[in-house]
């Protein structure tokens, strides 16, 4: 990467929710020193940002998702893009094209497989070569998930089988860019066969499908049972689309480090008893009303009124005060119990997502030194690993993980 950059982080689509939120991490816990630009279509709003953050010393930088050379040219001043403009599929493949092309690091939010099949497809090579880390799924979706596997293969230090990702505990509302995505997914796979095929194949995004090993059917849980790991009634977890495949994919770009019989799923946990399995039946049979209302059009315009949508969040004392709390139950394959807990306070869409993109961006910024040697489409495990691990601890953020 070029020496004669200007900047180290630049947050694109600072004026949205989240991406305000981002650069007002970054303006309070970024070192001094770190030189951090604001991006996005309006000159006028990026400026009113700066300055309500108060950080008058941040760059703004005026590029349009749509305008390849003004991408490009962003791109080349800066160390690392971080960027929150969603939907990735509609706004989001011009930047990765000029971010690996230029050999800029880049860090999103997207829980879209689609977007991440295709710049897999397209730029992996390219990024490869110009030794940009094009780093997907920095939020709630998927480093969690991604990082928690990762620590939990550490400390059983030999390879996983069947692993669980269960969501203890969860207080926070949904993104409007995060539906806006999901929307826009729903949408695709309609429109055709093959993308049907892809979003729901277990191993979505892996480098190369035929080497995966055939574990039988993969599938996300749909519906309620009891797990005796949890002690607990289970049903189906909204992000486990998205965050399945990125731990498969962090595997497989490992050269399967984490076992060739590695099996992985996620879900909530309800409690036990009559009352757990009644809410666990309630909240899969709810999962399946909202997926199907998205797909058919007249109950499709009735959400469209009600749902959240981009630039929409909640207001600051909910920020603060949402919190989630996960365990990941492995067992090896010699058969011992092993568990990783993560948790963290704050709303995981908004504020917890903000603290774990901003802390991606600095962690691919000045962490150079500490990351894994691979260039290319990664997830935050191959990108980042545990120096990304260590940033988050340091931010309050929970991550251990030991015998059950």
């Amino acid at each position: 990467m070029s020496s004669e950059r200007d900047l180290d982080i630049v947050v694109y689509g600072a004026t949205g929710f989240v991406g305000r939120l981002t650069a007002e991490y970054l303006a309070r816990s970024a070192p001094s020193g770190v030189r951090i630009g604001l991006a996005g279509r309006s000159a006028d709003k990026l400026a009113r940002v700066k300055e309500e953050i108060g950080k008058e010393d941040f760059d703004v930088i005026v590029a349009d998702s749509q305008d390849a050379d003004a991408l490009e040219q962003m791109a080349r001043r800066t160390k690392v893009v971080a960027t929150t403009v969603g939907p990735y599929r509609q706004y989001g493949e011009k930047l990765v094209a000029a971010c690996a092309s230029v050999g800029t690091h880049y860090a999103d939010l997207t829980g879209e497989v689609l977007f991440i099949r295709d710049i897999a497809d397209r730029f992996h090579d390219t990024a490869a070569t110009t030794g940009a880390r094009i780093v997907t799924s920095c939020g709630f979706d998927s480093i969690p998930s991604d990082l928690g596997v990762l620590i939990l293969h550490e400390a059983a230090g030999e390879d996983l089988e069947d692993t669980t990702f269960v969501v203890k505990a969860l207080k926070g509302g949904a993104s409007g860019g995060t539906i806006a995505s999901a929307k826009g997914q729903v949408d695709e796979m309609k429109s055709s066969k093959e993308h049907r095929r892809n979003a729901t194949d277990p191993y979505a995004l892996s480098p190369d499908r035929s080497a995966e090993p055939d574990l039988g059917k993969e599938g996300d849980l749909r519906g309620a049972e009891y797990n005796e790991d949890v002690g607990a009634w289970v049903g189906p977890f909204i992000m486990a689309g998205i965050n399945t495949r990125v731990v498969r994919r962090s595997n497989a770009l490992q050269e399967h480090v984490y076992g060739r019989r590695f099996k992985y799923r996620e879900v909530m946990a309800f409690g036990d008893g009559i009352a757990g399995r009644a809410k666990a039946l309630a909240f899969a049979g709810g999962m399946g009303g909202l997926m199907a209302g998205l797909v058919l059009p007249p109950s499709r315009m009735v959400l469209d009124r009600v749902l959240p949508k981009p630039g929409e969040g909640p207001d600051e004392d909910a920020r603060k005060n949402g919190f989630f709390k996960i365990e990941i139950h492995t067992r090896t394959a010699s058969g011992k119990r092993y568990v990783a807990k993560v948790a963290a306070q704050g709303d995981p869409g908004y504020a917890a997502t903000a603290e774990m993109l901003g802390e991606s961006a600095l962690c691919l910024a000045r962490d150079e030194e500490h990351l894994p040697p691979r260039a290319g489409v990664l997830t935050p495990a191959t990108a980042m690993g545990t120096a990304l691990v260590e940033r988050l601890r340091a931010a309050g953020h929970t991550f251990e993980a030991g015998p059950a």
